[in-house]
């Protein structure tokens, strides 16, 4: 095999070889969207990552030229490039190459999202050895990457966590680590972290100590920093609202409607609050071009309809200008977040409301078409798009405190395999 290899290594054409390189570099990218995307399943997200492996398993069958290549992209380096360099280090042991990324990913914060998700990336048995050197790191960048690491594929870091969660230049991604890893023991260092006057930590102490079973601070935090438009809004509200009673989420649900900063964020809220009572509310938001997508996801949200399975949707309407466009002097090139959702339907949809709201009685918290229910997680964990997927997996870890947080973020074969084991 070892001979084969090699003469295949001999015979790789350059040509062929950058085209593996320029495809991972492009999948990766494609990739980092998709696993946040409201339309794409895990069934679409395995044929992508069938595809990336393919690329990566033609840069390490090209042996020392896929290697040379990958040193040449990293002179004008982006995140994907780091990514295919990461993971072929990993997995052939290349202690030089390796720590070359680790020094550029410390020195390029922009590539480091790269290299992190090379870490997620390859198999946990890849990484033995590399992830207890990482921890036992003299430098807090490298340790957070091992606490990362261990995150992504829920190996316990040991004492390395205990160590981080109290160094203040380590407890933001020790927090992080202790709360996707279900370290309820670890509940008490990340409450301390709430009342820190960094808008970052207290986030990530909050949603930690949520996780780990919290339902008094962190909720008084996550429910204020829902209040406040800035970086940290959306993940505060569409967390701590799966947790709050009726009373509680319609004071969050008003508190938003006062704001008119907010108005996005109280449609998408009103979806994860899951109360029917609220669903005349967005289909009367269908109507307006700038809500009517969101309020279209947020109405799946709470009955589990496919707008598009259903015939519940139209064509997108004409020279309607959202998110980026192609003048080179316009400034704004954000993304548009509702791209992919379908245009919904109104008049169909407050008809099949009409004949099918007995089936969801007021004040109820809906997910997908019925109550929340380890069961309809696990469903919708298995079928749905990444963002309702993304909300499955934190009710998994809410309803039972100490369960770590299901990774939709993983390769969608390791995905797959972890879901057989669960519905075991």
């Amino acid at each position: 095999m070892s001979v084969l290899m090699s003469a295949v290594a001999e015979a790789s054409v350059p040509v062929v070889v950058q085209q593996h390189l320029d495809n991972a570099d492009v999948l990766r990218s494609v990739r980092s969207v998709l696993v946040r995307a409201p339309h794409v399943g895990l069934d679409r997200l395995r044929r992508l990552d069938d595809r990336l492996a393919a690329s990566l398993d033609g840069l390490s069958i090209a042996g020392d030229l896929g290697r040379r290549m990958c040193l040449s992209a990293l002179e004008t380096p982006g995140r994907g490039t780091v990514f295919a360099a990461t993971v072929g280090a990993i997995e052939t042991r290349d202690p030089a190459l390796l720590e070359r990324l680790l020094s550029l990913a410390q020195a390029l914060p922009d590539t480091l999202a790269g290299l992190v998700s090379a870490f997620g990336w390859v198999p946990a048995a890849s990484l033995r050895g590399i992830t207890r050197a990482l921890l036992e790191s003299q430098h807090a960048f490298r340790r957070d990457i091992g606490l990362a690491a261990c995150a992504m594929h829920h190996a316990e870091p040991g004492e390395a966590l205990d160590a981080a969660i109290a160094d203040p230049a380590q407890a933001a991604q020790a927090m992080l680590t202790a709360g996707k890893l279900g370290r309820v023991d670890l509940l008490g260092e990340c409450l301390h972290g709430l009342s820190h006057q960094d808008a970052r930590l207290r986030f990530v102490s909050a949603r930690s100590s949520l996780l780990l079973g919290d339902r008094q601070a962190s909720v008084r935090t996550l429910a204020g920093l829902a209040l406040e438009v800035g970086p940290y809004q959306a993940a505060a509200a569409t967390l701590v609202l799966k947790v709050l009673d009726g009373t509680q989420a319609d004071a969050l649900l008003r508190g938003l409607a006062r704001n008119v900063d907010s108005v996005r964020m109280l449609t998408r809220g009103m979806g994860v609050a899951g109360d029917p009572r609220h669903v005349p509310w967005l289909i009367d938001r269908m109507d307006d071009p700038a809500l009517a997508r969101l309020a279209g996801e947020s109405f799946s949200m709470i009955t589990g309809l496919d707008l598009a399975a259903a015939d519940l949707e139209l064509k997108p309407p004409q020279d309607l200008a959202l998110g980026p466009r192609d003048d080179p002097h316009d400034d704004d090139v954000a993304m548009d977040e509702d791209d992919a959702l379908p245009w919904p339907d109104t008049a169909k949809i407050g008809d099949w409301w009409q004949a099918n709201a007995p089936r969801f009685p007021a004040g109820g918290n809906f997910f997908g078409g019925g109550p929340v229910s380890p069961g309809r997680c696990l469903a919708v964990l298995k079928s749905a798009g990444q963002r309702r997927r993304i909300a499955a997996a934190e009710y998994l870890s809410l309803m039972s405190p100490g369960t770590p947080l299901f990774n939709t973020a993983a390769p969608a074969w390791r995905q797959q395999w972890l879901l057989s084991q669960m519905e075991a």
